[in-house]
């Protein structure tokens, strides 16, 4: 048996941290790491991770400085726990999977799952079995390609990549799915930032940001809007530190105050250690779920009556009559929208929003960074176009110092994005492919995450490979989720480690290990090295450094290559032996498939590799137009009943995904628990509920099923009034598949209408009984 237990639910609530970082975080993070392996294996990740002749982190997207400008631990402490989580000396046998039934591992929790360690070969579960049993390479990659063969259509199979998955292996992956005959290309990109690529593609013409560090350093205001950098990237908060060292201006808008953007204390400088460290944010707005259309909204008309008060002065003119289309339209609208429907939506004060207003008059670069709490509402879409709408108006958009910001979350999500793992990629792309390769990819769009999981559940979909995720855990509606998938013919899943994705299995089941970010890649008797694209577009090699955990595992470039020469054969003919045994012949395709990366092996080379272009900030804007286009956007807000909170859910702090590594939330002040939902104090007294008492969550949708969370804790928080906040994946089930943006499809994780249920029976044994109350934590 394993000798990793379970922690134990026993809520345990301090005071909200008011700061991040600081030497506590360099203490949690060597002490997760030791606690995984070998004090020579931790020194070598931390001393390379981030390195230009490095690994890169598997973390976050957030970019590096340029090389020379790097610290020499140029990570966070989410950073290095992850990586040496990867990097852990405990490893998943045949041993395992033979004293573990599915059934029994399908009861644990994502944590124990992901604590058991490496996974070292191929298994598999046959149809009617109970256990999981090993399986060679060729048996496992023959099984899976003779189920696509047999198919009745190449869009019965579903090709799922998370954003851990490198460049090569993505560009690969997407070659074989098309060359196969389908484009169905879910993604992790679906799930998060969709609404940001669908806003964006609209008014700019282009779904990524257009800011740099360097832009973040000299910018006079960042908005930092629905996202906790201290949490999910906190390298973030040095960049931000800096903006504030060089006179800039920081405004935070969250639903929940978070400790990061309060005071950073930068862990590799002394003012951070022995310091007070840093103020962020200049000015919080509190604002209510769901309101940060109505406050750009504000923005935009109060810009346009300034205007009006000292004409040729606020707006930048020049800019909107050279670059920009649809502006009399939007100005009419923006006009009137209703300062009653704004000061309801946001929960804010007039005098808060003129406040940030004055900031945005003084200021002549502005950038705005955002991340879910924005896009996963069901009008993400308009919020994003009426922050461009912000942004277009004073010309602050491809220029030093401003312009738009998403900032993603998986390290290589908007690199797979790139490479072409996308069910909706434009005609030009495909096209691009077929002069390359010879053959014709198919047209119709294919399905995303939210349309597969519909597809399995209804039977139209038969065959599932997820690349390098967890999507059982990632998704919404986990009972509907789970339900698609053990429908499948054939579930098969590419990963490092174990998790719940591989508990919930089709008639026939594979697990197909794969080599880390961290380990040495060799194939051909060459050392490989792999690449990603960080959130400001930054491309750059990525080198393991240790010794691969198991001699049986495949890189995710070989286990694709050889499943596509599985089930192609030579139709068409393409050289997938030689793509495994030298990436270099992988980039030399991309090279001339993907815009910007041209003389890709050469470029990527250099330390720090190179930047991809983005028309933007060369003043083109490939819209049909040829314009940036101002957009009209209906107010709107979320209703929720009386009697009901608008429940978000978040990630805690030792969290990374959907896996936990310890049951804590430490800036937050939860310890020992993550059944726990932070309310207003005084929504609690509105609801007749009383700090520490057991509720279930139940999710109230229009479909008339009830999802429930059963078995929270209820923690009197500083969360803005009408809402409510809890933990994914936990909380997925809450999620309704048909609840999602409008335009892209995005599941709205941050506005579900929940009911707090008081338990009134016993609690069940393992089940929190109460909770503590300390004065303060760590």
């Amino acid at each position: 048996m394993s000798g990793i237990e379970d922690p134990v639910d026993d809520l345990r609530v301090t005071p909200p941290k008011t700061w991040a970082t600081g030497l506590p975080a360099v203490t949690h993070a060597l002490e997760y790491s030791l606690g995984q392996t070998s004090p020579r294996r931790t020194a070598l990740t931390l001393l390379n991770i981030n390195q230009p002749r490095g690994i890169d982190c598997p973390g976050c997207a957030w970019p590096e400085p340029a090389p020379g400008k790097r610290h020499m631990n140029e990570y966070c402490e989410n950073g290095a726990k992850h990586i040496n989580d990867e990097a852990t000396s405990r490893r998943v046998t045949r041993d395992f999977f033979r004293e573990h039934s599915i059934a029994e591992l399908d009861g644990m929790s994502d944590y124990w799952l992901n604590q058991q360690g490496r996974l070292t070969e191929p298994m598999v579960k046959r149809p009617g079995a109970t256990h999981y049993e090993p399986i060679g390479w060729d048996e496992a990659l023959g099984l899976l390609a003779g189920e696509l063969k047999a198919l009745d259509s190449p869009d019965e199979a579903l090709f799922y990549v998370s954003g851990r998955l490198n460049n090569e292996a993505a560009f690969l992956l997407q070659l074989f799915a098309r060359a196969y005959g389908t484009n169905n290309l879910p993604d992790c990109s679906n799930m998060c930032h969709e609404s940001s690529g669908s806003a964006m593609s609209e008014t700019l013409g282009i779904g990524k940001g257009s800011v740099s560090l360097d832009d973040i350093h000299h910018s006079d205001l960042v908005f930092v809007v629905g996202q906790n950098p201290g949490t999910n990237h906190p390298r973030m908060l040095s960049a931000l530190e800096e903006t504030k060292r060089n006179g800039g201006q920081v405004v935070a808008v969250n639903t929940l105050p978070e400790a990061g953007l309060m005071r950073f204390k930068h862990p590799q400088k002394a003012r951070g250690i022995i310091g007070r460290g840093t103020p962020i944010a200049d000015q919080f707005l509190h604002i209510r779920a769901g309101g940060d259309l109505a406050l750009f909204q504000a923005l935009n008309r109060l810009l346009l009556e300034a205007e009006d008060t000292a004409p040729g002065t606020v707006l930048d003119r020049s800019f909107i009559e050279r670059n920009t289309t649809g502006f009399a339209e939007f100005a009419a609208h923006a006009r009137t929208v209703s300062w009653e429907d704004v000061l309801t939506a946001t929960g804010l004060s007039r005098e808060e929003i003129q406040e940030v207003f004055e900031r945005v008059l003084s200021s002549e670069r502005i950038i705005v960074c955002w991340a879910m709490g924005l896009t996963q509402h069901k009008h993400g879409v308009p919020t994003i176009r009426e922050v461009v709408n912000f942004l277009l108006a004073r010309g602050n958009i491809g220029r030093p110092g401003a312009g738009v910001c998403p900032v993603r979350g998986h390290s290589n999500v908007q690199g797979d994005r790139t490479m072409g793992v996308w069910e909706r990629m434009p005609q030009e792309f495909l096209d691009a492919l077929e002069r390359e390769f010879g053959f014709t990819p198919p047209a119709h769009h294919g399905l995303d995450a939210v349309n597969g999981i519909r597809a399995m559940h209804e039977g139209r979909a038969k065959v599932f490979l997820g690349v390098a995720g967890n999507f059982v855990r990632a998704t919404p509606d986990s009972a509907v989720t789970e339900e698609a998938m053990r429908g499948c013919r054939l579930t098969a899943h590419v990963s490092t480690k174990l998790n719940r994705s591989h508990t919930v299995c089709g008639e026939t089941a594979l697990i197909l290990p794969t080599l880390g970010r961290s380990d040495r890649d060799v194939q051909g008797g060459v050392e490989q090295f792999v690449t990603v694209e960080d959130s400001m577009s930054d491309v750059h090699a990525s080198r393991g450094k240790l010794p691969p955990a198991s001699a049986d595992l495949l890189s995710e470039v070989a286990i694709v290559a050889r499943l596509a020469r599985a089930t192609l054969g030579d139709a068409p003919d393409l050289p997938w032996e030689d793509f495994e045994n030298d990436y270099g012949t992988v980039r030399d395709r991309i090279s001339r498939v993907v815009p910007g990366f041209e003389d890709f092996n050469a470029r990527v080379d250099r330390p720090g590799g190179f930047h991809l272009p983005n028309p933007v900030n060369e003043g083109v804007f490939p819209t049909p137009s040829g314009k940036a286009v101002f957009t009209r956007n209906a107010f709107t807000m979320p209703h929720v009943p009386e009697g009901h909170l608008l429940l978000q859910t978040l990630r805690s702090h030792d969290q990374w995904n959907t896996v936990w590594y310890a049951p804590n939330d430490r800036y937050r002040g939860i310890h020992d628990a993550r059944r726990v939902v932070l309310v207003n104090p005084a929504d609690l007294d509105a609801l007749g509920l009383a700090d520490r008492e057991l509720v279930d969550l139940v999710g109230v949708w229009h479909d008339g099923r009830e999802r429930r969370a059963e078995g929270f804790r209820v923690v009197a928080y500083p969360a803005s009034r009408g809402s409510a906040a809890a933990y994914y994946p936990e909380t997925n089930v809450l999620v309704p598949l048909d609840s999602v943006a409008d335009i892209s499809n995005c599941p709205t994780s941050k506005g579900v209408v929940v009911r707090l249920e008081p338990v009134r029976a016993p609690v069940p044994e393992g089940a929190a009984a109460g909770g503590r109350s300390e004065p303060w934590g760590e």
